[in-house]
């Protein structure tokens, strides 16, 4: 199979396609026929060297995919040969093949293609565990979501105005702005504006009862400022730095919880948990089109140094897609 090779650590440019074997599925998993790959900031973390796969997962890039199911381990139940999923995977994800967790695999919804198909996994069990799970988030709360305009944070948004939550969301440019309104969320352009003081006059002085910040840095402090009372925070990732100066005095005044996670770490049977009640409750939403992965664009297989740049520019909107068709 073709699959995408790193020469050595470091820049887009150490990208290239390679041949090697296909995986050989395990009993719990299936193999897949990949049609198109998601892009995700995790991949370019592990180009550089600073995210190393776990030692039981495959070295090559890639966390997501969208394909057919050609093979089947001897335990797997629930999918048969020619089934359409995407899945979220442990690894290697930019290949033509690639095993996956039974588990972790869900059905591609109605009427989407394989590209649409595969920006789902990633984002939607990060958004999930991380609002729903660990969060809580409930209808006729307020969310502020750092990063509006990123794939997680545009799934972010549909998944908790579909729960009847009120959403704030920041961007750095007048075009992402308009695309986070587009989504019915109240954009801040952090440039121009202080999003504490945003959150906090367009919320009557309370605050939001859950924010998740994938920045960090100096966001840390003022995620604090911008917290409700017994607000939840979760922080997803550190694109400004994970070490910063805290005064944590805001964090017993207001009762706040301060959380975080990462995904690809969790156990088989955790992930599993979040693909069944992605399954339970937000594939319907996917099915009636109520919600969809916003794709800012698409490139061929060949052209993943390109795609890894785009995300890297910072100036996408919504999620990067490889296409393997």
């Amino acid at each position: 199979m073709k699959f995408i090779a790193l020469k050595n650590s470091g820049d887009a440019s150490q990208l290239f396609v390679s041949q090697g074997e296909m995986p050989t599925p395990k009993k719990d998993e299936v193999l897949i026929r990949v049609y198109a790959a998601g892009i995700n900031r995790p991949d370019i973390l592990q180009r550089q060297g600073l995210y190393p796969p776990p030692a039981d997962a495959s070295p090559i890039l890639g966390l997501e995919v969208a394909g057919e199911v050609v093979a089947c381990g001897t335990d797997v139940k629930k999918w048969q040969v020619g089934d359409r999923v995407c899945a979220l995977v442990n690894g290697g994800g930019y290949a033509e093949y690639v095993s996956a967790p039974a588990g972790q695999c869900l059905p591609i919804p109605d009427q989407f293609s394989y590209v649409q198909a595969a920006a789902l996994p990633e984002t939607f069990f990060t958004v999930w565990h991380n609002l729903v799970q660990r969060a809580h988030v409930q209808a006729g709360e307020t969310l502020l979501v750092h990063g509006g305009a990123s794939g997680i944070g545009t799934c972010a948004i549909q998944l908790a105005k579909a729960m009847g939550v009120d959403v704030f969301a920041t961007a750095g440019s007048s075009e992402k702005c308009a695309a986070i309104t587009a989504l019915g969320a109240v954009a801040i352009h952090y440039r121009e504006q202080d999003f504490v003081s945003a959150v906090k006059e367009q919320s009557n002085g309370q605050g939001a009862n859950v924010i998740l910040d994938m920045v960090g840095g100096d966001y840390i402090q003022r995620n604090f400022s911008a917290a409700a009372k017994d607000g939840r925070i979760v922080n997803i990732a550190f694109l400004q730095g994970s070490k910063t100066t805290i005064d944590f005095m805001p964090l017993m005044l207001k009762r706040l919880t301060l959380t975080g996670s990462t995904l690809r770490a969790q156990s088989v049977q955790a992930k599993a948990k979040i693909a069944a009640e992605l399954g339970a409750q937000v594939w319907p939403l996917l099915n009636a089109q109520k919600i969809k992965p916003i794709i800012d664009s698409v490139f061929p297989f060949e052209q993943v140094a390109e795609a890894h740049a785009r995300m890297e520019s910072n100036q996408h909107i919504g999620k990067i897609v490889l296409n393997l068709q």
